[in-house]
């Protein structure tokens, strides 16, 4: 009875409930779906009418990671270089390595007035330069040939994130993707891409390498080796007669040395076979490294040379008398102490089948002794103390020739720091910054702005101060160089313009444009024929006093000796042939109406000797250049 009671009552709602519940798992069961796929967009399947178009977006990411990993890694570390200081005549060295027409950032060298540099990139500086380098370069993927079959695609800001690891790179971008065809909509918004790279793990071995060069100096010491090897630097031999050495012939051959010696280094490791190679070259890092390492050195690369003492070219080294009275008998020994500088560029590659790694340094041996070592490993990306303390209110205001309000970065140098201080903004006409800038007597606050020449305004941040800053706009111009007003053919050119010592460097017809500012500019050209030149020897007759033999000897008699020096006949690949000088003052209104610069160069005609090779090079200081604007 009371079962029939409760089918009366419950009965017909039975088949209700059922169905309420099912539509409530139903509803959970979506609401689940919903919450997995918010939270792992990376789920969401692309309809495979769409595949194609998504499979594309893909491969154009991973390629560009692989232009921008092999453009670092050639680069030692730099998608965008550090900013370019020449060198001097002192010290030839500017701050990259010109490598087969690369400019490869020196990770140490020594700028033109002899200051130690370090440019080592950290890793989380290397991927900035991956995120903001693939963030602006995704967005020119090209989908044409998909818009020209009916699909349809829609982007939204890019956003990436790189990790760069030891055998891979992985891509983090955040870009609302929406792909349409017909009815067919799919949209997906984080993108993963993982790229198969050895450039983390050849970084990490170059930081090892460089870490321990610091330490050892291993590369200075064979430096050492070869001067001592293939150069006079001291000794004795037994004779009466001076010894004489021509410095042209000595640093002939070092470079040679150099050239052959360089190559043969080794790191201790499996890349080569031992059995093969003088346990003499071979330098151990403190581990076995895992991959193959090459080290260079080119004498077309710049070198420091000097050696003290030498006299018009020559090294002579004069006899004395072993012991008072031997002289007569012709027991005389001739000693010899010359004292050396030799900085030169070692390019260091690590390398696999396809990819490759390198960085170069500045090998010092200076007064014939290896650089001090330096302990640890630069870390560029940590705040200088100085810029942590900034307590001086400094107003800086920045415009242009016109004296319009300009937007520009600022910076802050005090001695060798330089410390980022922030950006000026336009507000109410004026492009201003107000902040606390680090206290410094005689700083130099430092404007930038892209499109703009670098500007330094000298301030001391003791009290105080409003700084105002012009800076000048760069107008870019195409060039055409002559020589004797006719184009070049074979010959090429190197031109310096040179504004408040300030100097750009343009190498044409390889380079074919310059950035200039108004001013007053030095503009050199140097023309170089690029054949091969044989230069006949030369002959100079040295004559010097020596103790005549015998008796007379012993009395202090002497006699005059003369030897020939002799210049051997030589191969130069590049001669100068043409150049001159030009100084004079560029004004805004020819740079804003031009789009051309002339330069015609005097042509001095190639050379045939060392001697007129050399009158070729002092031709570029008296001659002057023709300069015009189109």
């Amino acid at each position: 009875m009371k079962n029939n009671l409760i089918d009366r009552i419950f009965g017909n709602k039975r088949g209700q409930i059922a169905i309420f519940v099912i539509l409530g798992i139903v509803i959970v069961a979506a609401i689940v779906v919903f919450f997995v796929i918010t939270n792992n967009p990376e789920k969401i399947s692309v309809p495979k009418e769409l595949e194609q178009v998504y499979t594309y977006y893909q491969s154009c990411i991973e390629q560009e990671i692989k232009q921008a990993a092999m453009i670092l890694s050639e680069r030692g570390g730099y998608l965008d270089n550090p900013e370019f200081v020449t060198g001097s005549t002192y010290m030839p060295f500017s701050s990259q390595l010109d490598f087969l027409g690369i400019g490869v950032p020196y990770w140490y060298y020594l700028s033109g007035n002899g200051v130690v540099h370090e440019q080592v990139p950290a890793l989380n500086k290397i991927e900035a330069q991956l995120n903001d380098y693939l963030g602006d370069r995704i967005s020119e993927c090209d989908f044409d040939s998909f818009l020209a079959e009916g699909y349809q695609v829609g982007f939204g800001e890019v956003e990436v994130s790189t990790t760069v690891n030891k055998r891979s790179i992985d891509v983090e971008v955040e870009q609302d993707l929406i792909i349409s065809f017909g009815e067919v909509v799919w949209t997906k918004g984080k993108h993963t891409i993982e790229t198969n790279s050895n450039l983390g793990n050849f970084y990490n071995l170059a930081r090892q390498i460089y870490s321990n060069h610091k330490s050892s100096m291993f590369l200075e010491e064979y430096g050492l080796d070869v001067l001592r090897l293939y150069a006079p630097v001291d000794g004795s031999e037994i004779g009466c007669s001076p010894k004489i050495w021509s410095v042209n012939e000595v640093h002939g051959d070092i470079v040679s040395a150099l050239e052959a010696n360089v190559p043969a280094i080794k790191l201790k490791g499996n890349y080569y076979d031992a059995e093969k190679v003088n346990d003499y070259f071979i330098h151990d890092i403190g581990e076995d490294v895992d991959a193959n390492i090459n080290f260079m050195y080119s004498r077309q690369w710049p070198m420091r040379f000097e050696v003290w003492d030498q006299e018009d070219g020559i090294l002579r080294a004069d006899p004395v008398g072993l012991q008072e009275g031997l002289g007569m008998l012709g027991f005389c020994y001739t000693p010899y102490h010359f004292v050396y500088d030799l900085y030169y560029p070692v390019m260091i590659q690590i390398y696999s089948d396809e990819e490759m790694f390198q960085f170069p340094v500045v090998v010092v041996i200076d007064k014939t002794n290896a650089r001090k070592a330096l302990q640890g490993v630069g870390m560029p990306q940590v705040v200088p103390e100085l810029c942590e303390h900034k307590n001086t209110p400094i107003s800086v205001s920045t415009y242009n020739t016109n004296l319009e309000p300009l937007d520009a970065t600022i910076r802050f140098k005090c001695f060798d720091t330089t410390c980022l201080i922030g950006e000026t903004e336009i507000v109410a006409g004026e492009s201003i910054l107000e902040t606390d800038f680090p206290q410094c007597v005689n700083g130099y606050v430092i404007a930038e702005k892209e499109g703009y020449e670098t500007k330094k305004y000298l301030v001391s941040t003791i009290a105080p101060e409003s700084v105002y800053i012009v800076m000048d706009k760069k107008y870019n111009l195409s060039l055409e160089v002559t020589k004797g007003n006719s184009k070049l053919e074979k010959d090429y050119a190197i031109l310096t313009f040179t504004k408040d010592d300030i100097t750009t460097t343009v190498a044409y017809p390889n380079q074919s444009e310059v950035m200039l500012t108004p001013g007053t500019y030095e503009i050199k050209a140097y023309i170089y024929t690029n054949s091969n030149i044989r230069l006949a020897g030369s002959s100079q007759r040295k004559c010097v006093k020596v103790p005549k033999s015998g008796v007379l000897g012993f009395f202090g008699a002497e006699e005059e000796k003369c030897f020939d020096l002799d210049m051997p006949a030589q191969t130069v690949n590049l001669a100068i042939s043409g150049g001159g000088k030009w100084n004079n003052f560029i004004g805004e209104s020819e740079l804003l109406e031009s789009t051309k610069m002339i330069i015609n160069a005097d042509s001095f005609g190639v050379p045939q000797s060392v001697e007129s090779l050399q009158a070729n090079f002092n031709n570029v200081d008296i001659s002057s250049l023709d300069i015009f604007f189109e």
